[in-house]
Order: structure tokens, then C-alpha cells, then sequence
């Protein structure tokens, strides 16, 4: 099936009512793909998407990311079976193990073996999703249960370090990085990844989709000045530091460098910005997940930011 190329990243994750209100703003400006984080100060997602699939048409709804810690697989596949049959093709599901802070930190629960963790619940989610049912018994979880019926929506895995990626081309349909600069994508994450299908004996790689934060300015000082605290809150982040250092980036107290900035973050006019993800996506890349970070006005600046992405749509169309 043939997925978008580009995407937004919700820009509301605190109100449901607000993220409605989104989806029906971004579709009709013609982004023809949305992505919802679930986890920390969010609403969550799927309950989002039921009422946002009765509310749109078009737009693809994609889960980046639902944390498999908190939520047992079979709910997950509960809930995502009713948001398909809401919205038939048109559901993608994003899974990961989410990080050690959150997790253990936040919620109590022990974070033992995340990858491993992760490969148990992408396995019963699929089977009851694909399947319809599932007798398993793993590391980590026993589950032998039913759904009404199968519903095939495409299972996508988070990544940041190459076993990561390994990992989503072992068992995914698709890969959602974050934060990743694209020479660190190129260089660490594609080999990965074809190396994960490849010893999977899948004929091809799963879809890369890279997140991109955007900000519309031409001022360079000013793209430092609202980027460098959203990067960094991720910075704090073990997985996300050491991911950086490996990209040639380390950070110093958790403050990325303007290098950092500049090589990761896509910024100026429409046109400019347009024409940067466009050599993304010529590019390795199948899909771009861009997040808009604002500078004053955010309506307007993500008004101007759809329009780049419905031109790129245009563009580019869709791939499988």
C-alpha cells in the first residue's frame, strides 16, 4: 500500500478537543499525514484518532510513538483495531519501548531489555492484528487471546542507535527515527536497517521515516534561540546523548552546539524550507516527519509550514 511522504507531527498533544481541531485544520490545508506522541504531559493518541477518524477524510493518522511499557499488547491492538475499522487505511501504528526516565523514573516500571522487550510486543500485536489471534509465550509476556477481526495496519518501530534500526528491519513495516541528524541517518541508520532485513531474509528494507524539526525564520540567531531548548530536553535524555555523540555532535551539559542546530534543524522562508526537505527526500528517506517549533505566531508560521508540505505531496506523491 502506498503511505505519504511527508508529515506533520501533532501540534497539539495536551488537548483533545485542540487536537481534533487540528487534524481538520491540517487536512483541509492539504498535509496529507499526521503523527501523535503518546507519553509524558500528552492525551493519548488512539483515543485521539477514534474521534479524529469520524472528523477527516484523508488524513493519515500514525501513532510516533504509543511507549510499550505502560499498555499491554492486547490493548494496544484493541484500540487500534477499532480506530481502523473507523478509518480504514488510514491507521498506522508506531511502537516503542520509550525511554529509561519515563519509564522507570516516572512510572515505576522496570525498563529490563527494552529491544527484546519490544520484539515480544511487536509479535503479538501483529499476529492479533494480522491474524486475528495469538498464542504466545516469550521473556516477557504470555498471551493467548482473539479479536473480533484482523485488521492489517502497518506496525512501525522507534530507533535511535543501530541496534534499534537492526531491530525495526528484523520485524517492521516501518522505522520512525527522532531527532536524528541526516548524515547519522545515511551513515548509521540505513546500514542498520538493511542489515536487520536482510538477516530477516525480507527482500527489502522497512520505510524510514525521519523527524525533522522546522522553524520558519530566515534569521539564523533566532533558529538557534527556539531550537537549542527544544533539542536539548531530548539531549537530557540518555539514549538521545549518546545517539548525538555519535552523529559527531556531543553535547556539553546537555546544550547541543549550533553545529548541532544548523545541521539538524531545517529553517528559513517557504521556499528555503521547501527545498531542504526536498533533498531529503531525494534522498535515502521515504517519508519526513517534520515538527514545527515556533517563533511568534504559530497558526501562521503552521499555515505557511502546510503549504510546504502539501506542495511537497504534490511533488513527490506517495510510495510504498
Amino acid at each position: 500500500m502506498a503511505w505519504p511522504r511527508v508529515g506533520i507531527d501533532q501540534p497539539d498533544r495536551s488537548s483533545a478537543v485542540g487536537a481534533l481541531s487540528a487534524v481538520r485544520r491540517l487536512e483541509a490545508a492539504g498535509v496529507p499525514a499526521l503523527w501523535t506522541v503518546t507519553g509524558g504531559r500528552t492525551i493519548d493518541a488512539l483515543t485521539v484518532y477514534a474521534a479524529a477518524a469520524v472528523q477527516s477524510e484523508r488524513i493519515v493518522l500514525g501513532t510516533g510513538i504509543i511507549p510499550t511499557y505502560p499498555r499491554h499488547p492486547f490493548v494496544t491492538a484493541q484500540q487500534t483495531l477499532a480506530v481502523h475499522q473507523l478509518a480504514p487505511g488510514r491507521v498506522r501504528l508506531g511502537l516503542g519501548p520509550s525511554h529509561r526516565p519515563i519509564i522507570e523514573g516516572s512510572l515505576g516500571i522496570p525498563m529490563v531489555r527494552p529491544l527484546s522487550h519490544l520484539r515480544e510486543y511487536v509479535t503479538i500485536v501483529r499476529a492479533l492484528l494480522w491474524e486475528g489471534q495469538v498464542d504466545f509465550q516469550g521473556e516477557f509476556f504470555r498471551v493467548r487471546q482473539r479479536l473480533p477481526e484482523k485488521a492489517p495496519v502497518p506496525i512501525y518501530t522507534s530507533a535511535l542507535r543501530p541496534k534499534a534500526f537492526h531491530l525495526a528491519g528484523e520485524i517492521a513495516d516501518g522505522v520512525l527515527s527522532w531527532m536524528c541528524p541526516p548524515h547519522y541517518i545515511h551513515q548509521q541508520a540505513v546500514p542498520a536497517l538493511e542489515a536487520g532485513a536482510q538477516a530477516a531474509g525480507r527482500s527489502r528494507r522497512p520505510r524510514l521515516v525521519v523527524h525533522v524539526p522546522v522553524v520558519m525564520t530566515t534569521d539564523v540567531g533566532t533558529m538557534r534561540e527556539k531550537a537549542r531548548p527544544v533539542v536539548g530536553l531530548y539531549g537530557r535524555m540518555p539514549f538521545y546523548a549518546e545517539m548525538f555523540a555519535t552523529a559527531g555532535f556531543p553535547l556539553e551539559n546537555s546544550v547541543p552546539s549550533d553545529a548541532l542546530l544548523e545541521h539538524l534543524v531545517v529553517w528559513g522562508d517557504q521556499d528555503a524550507v521547501g527545498e531542504r526537505l526536498a533533498r531529503l527526500l531525494e534522498s535515502e528517506i521515504d517519508e519526513l516527519l517534520t515538527m514545527l517549533i515556533p517563533v511568534n505566531d504559530h497558526l501562521a508560521e503552521e499555515a505557511a509550514l502546510a503549504s510546504v508540505l502539501a506542495a511537497l505531496d504534490r511533488r513527490f506523491g506517495w510510495s510504498e
